[in-house]
């Protein structure tokens, strides 16, 4: 986990080994300053004169500057490397998500993977600040500290090491308590995150249905869920304090009391006033070491679930790789499934798809009809191989999806689902989506193919009109047809439309299609739908049922072949009917 979690650190390794360096220099002199300072007091028990009390006043002030200058040098320091590891971190886990498969990011979910890209890697950044830093400096401050003991208390201070085993039993018994609560409780910050997201996802919803009140009772369910778990485990945690001060607190009880009665039995031969007071200060430095010991402990605890929870994304490989020696060149359209059999994970129970066996010549138009679960979407998901078939193979432009490069293959298999994404930013910064070098006229050319140009011009800014993020501020109808624009853009030798025109009416529908056969003839067009007017005059039309393929025509064969298509097409035709009586 460390060894993953440290390629973060890149070019941040400087700072990363400064910060130790400039505390190392910070615990060193503020441990000699006790000592000068308890010369300093036998000095004056001797009656010294006026230069030594200078001198070692001169020697107490350049110590102190040079300590606040290693410590401000190590505050830099640490908060560099910490947000810089932190940034990093964050990058490489973007970076690495970009690269999942639909199979990776269904393991993870969602609402698990913004979890771990803010609060997992917020918790986290500040164990690693923690660690450059105070969890240098407090062991080490212990360390000069108990020596320094030694050398000025001497066998007085061998009550230090006595608070060591009753610390370290404390520790692990408190860490194997917290350890499974902050496993629990992140799973439940990643439930807490979906709830949340599909909320304000659905929020048009929620409100026309007036469940206000019902997802605020979901929300503080899951809230107090979430706090119940966090507070028992805050309450294990919080037993390390009082255990701390119980020991430091007895060792300076033990220090004052029989220190006291050493220096007046002995009369300063044994231990005297400076070194008495030195101690003193030595057992202080090591109590607020231990407290803050204490503090490290606590947030490496937290983090190291963060830690094991950014691991497994940072580790996870995609299920889909670009082969070696991947073909780079889709040759043309045509697509061939042979004997193709799918399921969406190994511990499925059912295939999604059994044994489809259809074969697609380049340029023609395919229509695939449907009921809900008819697996249309598995269907064409496996064509720019977003999915591997379970068993067959699919081929594009005569050469099986496996062998070719992952991105070449996508850029020219055109996908436009019936709830595509449009992100925030102009009307033209979205259809570049699809060619970031396309010209102000392959835009709107594309726009016009798709019916989207004659909406746009009617917007004050045109083409430069601002979207608001998810699309909102447009209709259902105008973003499936910028969508569709976008995916024309790419010029693809494929182009699929998973019921992406169910939005706009018939006459738009009709003008698209239209568009399509006289403006791009030698593109593969398949087309899913729920209309049988939007497929009726495609070259073949596939009937799905179940997971496989019920039956292939064209619209007139199928009126006479299938009776699934023959319902569907005499029901919509009668509520056709209906609506124009």
């Amino acid at each position: 986990m460390i060894k993953t979690l440290a390629k973060s650190i890149r070019e941040y390794k400087k700072p990363s080994i400064l910060a130790p360096v400039f505390v190392s220099g910070e615990v060193v002199l503020e441990c000699i300053i006790p000592f000068i300072t308890a010369n300093l007091v036998n000095e004056i028990k001797n009656g010294c004169s006026i230069e030594v009390l200078l001198r070692y006043g001169a020697i107490l002030v350049v110590m102190a500057g040079l300590s606040l200058a290693f410590g401000a040098l190590a505050g830099s320091a640490c908060a560099t490397a910490s947000c810089g590891f932190a940034r990093n971190l964050r990058k490489d886990m973007f970076y690495k998500i970009q690269g999942y498969s639909f199979e990776n990011i269904d393991k993870f979910s969602v609402s698990s993977l913004v979890t771990r890209l803010t609060t997992d890697i917020t918790n986290v950044q500040m164990a690693y600040m923690m660690i450059v830093r105070t969890a240098i400096r407090c062991p080490l401050m212990l360390i000069f500290s108990f020596i320094m003991g030694f050398v000025m208390g001497g066998k007085m201070a061998l009550v230090f090491l006595l608070t060591i085993p009753i610390l370290g039993i404390g520790l692990i018994i408190v860490t194997r308590k917290t350890m499974p609560l902050f496993r629990r409780v992140f799973k439940k910050y990643d439930a807490l995150n979906s709830s949340i997201q599909e909320n304000i996802r659905g929020m048009r919803v929620v409100k026309a249905y007036v469940r206000e009140d019902y997802e605020k009772k979901k929300f503080n369910a899951a809230a107090e869920n979430v706090k119940a778990d966090f507070t028992k485990a805050e309450r294990i945690l919080a037993v390390n304090n009082p255990l701390m001060q119980f020991c430091v607190y007895g060792v300076m009880v033990f220090v004052l009391s029989f220190g006291s009665y050493t220096v007046i039995t002995s009369r300063g031969l044994d231990l005297d006033v400076g070194q008495m007071s030195s101690l003193l200060t030595y057992s202080f430095q090591i109590l607020m070491s231990l407290m803050m010991l204490s503090m490290v402990f606590v947030m490496i605890t937290m983090a190291a679930e963060s830690a094991e929870r950014i691991v497994e994304v940072l580790s996870e490989e995609s299920t889909l790789q670009s082969p070696e020696n991947a073909l780079t060149e889709v040759k043309d359209g045509s697509i061939d499934f042979n004997h193709v059999s799918f399921k969406y994970s190994k511990s499925a129970a059912r295939m999604a798809l059994s044994d489809i066996d259809l074969h697609i010549r380049s340029g023609e138009i395919i229509g695939v009809i449907g009921g809900t679960g008819s697996s249309k979407t598995s269907l064409i998901q496996l064509i720019p191989r977003l999915y591997d078939a379970t068993e067959g193979s699919i081929k594009v432009g005569g050469a099986d999806v496996r062998e070719y490069d992952l991105t070449a293959l996508r850029n020219q298999v055109a996908v436009v689902l019936q709830k595509n994404e449009l992100f925030a930013g102009t009307i033209k910064d979205n259809l570049r989506w699809g060619n970031k070098d396309a010209t102000d006229e392959q835009l709107e050319e594309a726009c016009r193919l798709a019916q989207a140009d004659e909406f746009i011009q009617q917007f004050p800014r045109k083409y430069d009109t601002y979207i608001e993020q998810g699309g909102s501020n447009v209709s259902g109808g105008q973003k499936q047809r910028l969508c569709i624009a976008r995916a024309l853009l790419k010029k693809p030798k494929i182009l699929i439309l998973d019921d992406s025109t169910s939005a706009v009416d018939t006459r738009t529908d009709a003008l698209i299609r239209q568009a399509f056969r006289q403006f791009i003839p030698e593109t593969t067009k398949i087309i899913i739908a729920q209309r049988i007017a939007s497929v009726q005059d495609a070259d073949r039309i596939i009937v799905m049922d179940g997971g496989s393929i019920s039956a292939v025509g064209t619209h007139e064969e199928l009126l006479k072949t299938s009776e699934i298509y023959r319902e569907v097409y005499t029901s919509q035709n009668k509520a056709g009917d209906s609506d124009a009586q």
